[in-house]
């Protein structure tokens, strides 16, 4: 995973918490499961990235 990735993907599970934060502080549902939304979404892409990591170094260990 690029440092590019690591970024982008903290960047959105922390927008997808702030906007829970916020949408609980204001007694907004919609805003709370965007939020909520966007953090899996997040969580999915880190462990696609993971993934791809571990196939690499299982590649490198037979090359």
């Amino acid at each position: 995973m690029s440092f590019t990735d690591k970024v982008k993907n903290e960047a959105e599970e922390l927008t997808g918490k702030a906007k829970q934060a916020v949408g609980r502080a204001t007694d907004n549902e919609r805003l709370v499961a965007e939020g909520e939304a966007q953090e899996t979404a997040a969580h999915a892409k880190k462990a696609g990235e993971h993934v791809k990591d571990a196939g690499k170094d299982v590649r490198d260990a037979f090359s």
